[in-house]
């Protein structure tokens, strides 16, 4: 028997043709195209024909089925040309911080994201350490003109070794002329403990889910770290008591009431430490409230004889603790001083005005 043999089946009824063999194994197909397999002393030959043309369905699966077929040729990717925003040729940067689940702080991952506001590529390295020691490369790469890229995500038990985080920028743009900007190198110290407070993650300009910010460069000006140590403070302390001092000195030399004059008027101090000093590096948290009760102190101190004397000390807002400690402060040394909450409309939330009286 061969391929394309006419047979029928010895006990059974029906038959066809050879269409293939395998072994001892031979395959007849029917008039409807079905294969049944069989052996030989089950058939007798019919009729028989020196080719055989296997019906269109089957070739398809005879014609040269190792080889394999020619797979299309991918086009080239072509890269999306960029696309420039209006004032886009100013630098702005943010890195921003993004908690996985912003309702549980203290379980959830966090994934920093950089936003590049420009017309420019940056070639950008993203660092960290914790304090007095060097540091770890966390993400670098290029990041394209108005876009924001997520860099390496990290969990709550990561933070003490992020105390400090830095981040170097060159910027430039590809197949065009431009405006040269210098390289860029910023380092900052972050509050770790702001991950832990809900109320500091806020929507802004570039999301719209909670964030906790961190502007690097801002109009083409990179937030600088400032440096300053404590014996710059005290000379800036001493300049401040001195030039009060005179201040002092030329109203008692001024003929009339220069006092009466005063109370008339309200005091009002700003206690925010960006309005006391122009340099915070280097100081803990408990250096800046210290700072800031030594400048309350020296009001009330400058004005405790100027009976009826009403002062407003701007506080902010912010956790309270100023204001819970300018209370300490006023209950300790200056009980007989009337306190109140100062005028929401002149001064907004976050300012007390004292009333000096005599202490008994």
């Amino acid at each position: 028997m061969k391929i394309g043999d006419q047979v029928r089946f010895l006990n059974d009824v029906g038959g066809g043709r050879i269409s293939r063999i395998d072994g001892k194994t031979i395959y007849v197909e029917d008039q409807d195209g079905f294969e049944r397999p069989t052996i030989a002393s089950e058939l007798v030959i019919v009729d028989t024909h020196k080719s055989y043309e296997p019906p269109l369905k089957l070739r398809s699966k005879l014609v040269e089925p190792d080889r394999p077929q020619p797979k299309p040729k991918a086009e080239p990717a072509t890269a999306l040309p960029v696309v420039e925003t209006p004032g886009g040729d100013t630098l702005n940067v943010q890195l921003a911080y993004e908690p996985r689940e912003v309702k549980h702080l203290n379980t959830t991952t966090f994934i920093p994201v950089l936003v590049n506001d420009s017309n420019y590529f940056l070639y950008y390295t993203y660092m960290t350490r914790p304090d007095d020691a060097q540091w770890t490369t966390r993400a670098h790469g290029l990041i394209e003109p108005n876009t924001q890229i997520d860099l390496q995500e990290f969990a709550q038990t990561e933070l003490n070794s992020m105390t400090h985080i830095a981040l170097a920028i060159i910027p430039f743009k590809q197949d065009k002329h431009f405006a040269l900007k210098n390289a860029i190198m910023v380092e900052q110290r972050l509050d770790v403990t702001k991950f832990f407070k809900l109320h500091c993650f806020q929507p802004n300009d570039y999301f719209d889910t909670p964030v906790l910010a961190v502007d690097i460069v801002r109009n083409d000006r990179p937030t600088r770290q400032v440096h300053i140590d404590s014996s710059e403070i005290e000379a800036a302390m001493r300049g401040d008591r001195t030039e009060r001092k005179q201040r002092r000195r030329q109203a008692a030399q001024t003929p009339g009431k220069p006092q009466q004059q005063r109370r008339d008027e309200i005091i009002v101090q700003d206690l925010h430490i960006a309005e006391l000093l122009d340099d915070l590096t280097g100081l803990s948290h408990a250096d800046i409230l210290n700072y800031q009760l030594d400048k309350f102190n020296e009001v009330m101190r400058e004005n405790r004889h100027l009976l009826g004397q009403r002062i407003v000390f701007i506080h902010g807002k912010g956790e309270g603790v100023l204001r819970r400690a300018i209370l300490e402060e006023l209950k300790r040394h200056y009980p007989a001083c009337q306190v109140q909450d100062a005028s929401f409309k002149e001064y907004g939330f976050g300012a007390t005005q004292v009333t000096i009286h005599r202490n008994k």
